[in-house]
């Protein structure tokens, strides 16, 4: 799984993600920081990523357009780069891998994770 990392999160999750064994990259080092985030959801479709974000505005692109792709991660809580909350992504992504490899959105929030499968209807 390769995991296109979002601006409004760190790049300190490469770093974790890679402790994971998992490939990353964040979006400041491949587009534009100003990007939109249509061109994001179509860099990571066009190139096999999974995008990890902290905006709402994924989802909900995704239902607009009944997209299959690309597969999406989003974190709803505000301490995004805590021990608990690190724990809490690498074992929905572990949970919730076979799906995303279909298609997916994950939703992780300090309670629970959840995973709702492409296109979103």
């Amino acid at each position: 799984m390769k995991i296109l990392i979002d601006m409004n999160l760190s790049p300190v999750w490469r770093e974790i993600f890679a402790k994971h064994n998992w490939e990353s990259v964040h979006w400041s080092s491949v587009g534009k920081p100003t990007a939109p985030d249509k061109t994001i959801l179509q860099y990571a479709r066009d190139n096999g990523y999974v995008v990890l974000t902290h905006d709402l505005d994924f989802s909900a692109i995704l239902a607009a357009t009944g997209a299959k792709a690309p597969r999406v991660i989003q974190v709803r809580t505000q301490d995004v780069l805590s021990e608990r909350f690190e724990k809490l992504v690498i074992n929905a992504l572990r949970q919730f891998e076979s799906v995303l490899a279909s298609g997916a959105l994950v939703v992780i929030d300090e309670s629970r994770s959840r995973a709702r499968v492409l296109p979103l209807t």
